[in-house]
């Protein structure tokens, strides 16, 4: 009988609801997987998480169905407030009792009485694409057991946990790709959904104009499984890719991509248009005004600014320097130029959406290079300079106020995981799903993880 940590999750719902897996076996088989060297999580908490199994068992057994994540064993980023567990939003103190309330997701788990299994690791307030934090040891890339590489950010102990095994799935925030990049460096699949979709309410803020939660799952049906469990839209059911609309993304999205990470991307378009996809080349407009924008800072930076500065003013003198120096970059910041700049992200991302009208997906990749050795980032230039690569195809989703998922494509040169990244219009993230669905399946079909690429 195989492991039930191995199968889908719908199939692990299905066993669970028939009463022919107990919540407390499952849970206790992904503790059992818990690797304290991959430093997934800030706070760890085992006899917490088997108090939520005996409440889902009991509800099983009294014939109470209280949603499709019953009994599923889920970290969420330490941004999340959480009744009973601290949240240190990645700082070196805990916060203030008030930011452990719990919000909109939090309570969605909770009714549905999924299993926390813990608060995972995330780079102080979220600000940071590398997963990096001077007062935490960063979490271990599992796909490389012997370098210790990034594992991406914000988010950075989100695909840890899904990679070690002690969490099916992970919540994150992606603001500029905190929840995308990680998944695309672990080879999981990641959700950034549209603005607004999905409460940030009881999620330490660090930008109210562009903060997103979404999700991390180790596969595109995964994910599909819990959007529908938590939103309530279906994610339709695709054969295949017959029809399906793809653009491939303009170079400004391609540039500088490392050995291996463009050749996988474009073997799955090639994949894609051979089983029935019908594939384009589309410029987004204004991409790399978009970026250029961020590139000089602003908004975020001085909207973290203004949080810490009114509601953690304590947390300023001991933050990480290198958020400190890009904070610091945008706190001057004019209010008129702020607003300047808010309006023309308005613009520029409604001239996109009317143009991913024409197709149902724009594809690049997600991170254009291989998640870097930690010890290669760190000198500050060095780290600014590669953190802004990484952050570069996932920030313009969030400043256009679209909606993508990312999945993996395959290894790159290094071995490591490829994300696939598809872009769509606010709204249309079902849809993307489906896309992910089908690409996945072709994907698996290939084999695309047996071999790097050439």
């Amino acid at each position: 009988m195989p492991n039930p940590l191995d199968q889908p999750l719908a199939a692990i719902a299905a066993q669970l609801a028939d009463g022919s897996l107990k919540a407390r076996a499952l849970v206790e088989a992904a503790q059992a997987r818990h690797d304290p060297s991959l430093n997934a999580y800030k706070t760890w908490a085992p006899d917490f998480a088997l108090r939520q199994t005996a409440a889902a068992d009991a509800a099983f057994v009294a014939g109470s169905q209280l949603g499709a994540l019953q009994g599923i064993p889920v970290s969420v980023k330490d941004l999340y407030g959480v009744e009973g567990l601290p949240i240190f939003a990645g700082s070196p103190r805990e916060l203030p009792a008030r930011w452990r309330a719990e919000g909109p997701i939090v309570r969605a788990l909770r009714n549905q009485a999924a299993v926390i299994m813990g608060k995972s690791h995330t780079v102080e307030f979220a600000f940071g694409g590398l997963g990096v934090n001077a007062h935490w040891p960063a979490p271990w890339n599992p796909q490389d057991r012997k370098t210790h590489r990034s594992p991406g950010g914000s988010s950075s102990g989100a695909g840890v946990s899904l990679g070690e095994g002690t969490a099916l799935l992970a919540f994150g925030t992606d603001t500029g790709g905190s929840v995308r990049i990680p998944a695309s460096v672990t080879g999981n699949v990641g959700l950034k959904t549209t603005k607004g979709r999905w409460s940030t309410a009881g999620i330490v803020p660090l930008s109210q104009v562009f903060d997103t939660a979404g999700t991390l799952t180790r596969s595109a049906s995964d994910a599909a499984f819990v959007f529908t469990a938590l939103d309530g839209e279906a994610v339709p059911a695709l054969d295949g890719l017959g029809g399906v609309k793809l653009a491939v993304a303009e170079p400004f999205f391609w540039d500088g991509a490392e050995p291996g990470v463009a050749e996988r991307v474009q073997e799955a378009l090639r994949l894609a248009a051979a089983a029935g996809a019908k594939v384009s080349d589309m410029a987004l407009p204004g991409s790399a005004e978009v970026y250029e924008l961020y590139h000089r800072g602003g908004i975020i930076s001085a909207e973290l600014f203004a949080v810490l500065k009114r509601d953690l003013p304590d947390w300023i003198p001991t933050l990480d320097s290198r958020v400190r120096k890009r904070m610091e970059a945008g706190s001057a910041l004019p209010a008129w130029e702020f607003l300047q700049r808010r309006d023309r992200y308005d613009a520029l991302g409604a001239g996109a959406a009317a143009a991913l009208e024409a197709v149902d997906a724009l594809v690049c990749p997600t991170v254009p290079i291989s998640p870097p050795p930690m010890a290669a980032i760190t000198d500050d230039d060095t780290y600014m300079r590669i953190n802004l690569c990484m952050l570069r195809n996932t920030c313009v989703v969030n400043f256009m106020g679209l909606c993508a998922v990312t999945l993996p494509a395959g290894r790159d040169q290094a071995g490591m995981p490829v994300g696939l990244q598809l872009i769509g219009r606010p709204g249309t993230e079902a849809r993307l799903l489906a896309i992910a669905g089908a690409m996945e399946r072709l994907l698996k079909q290939k084999d695309v993880w047996g071999s790097p690429a050439i």
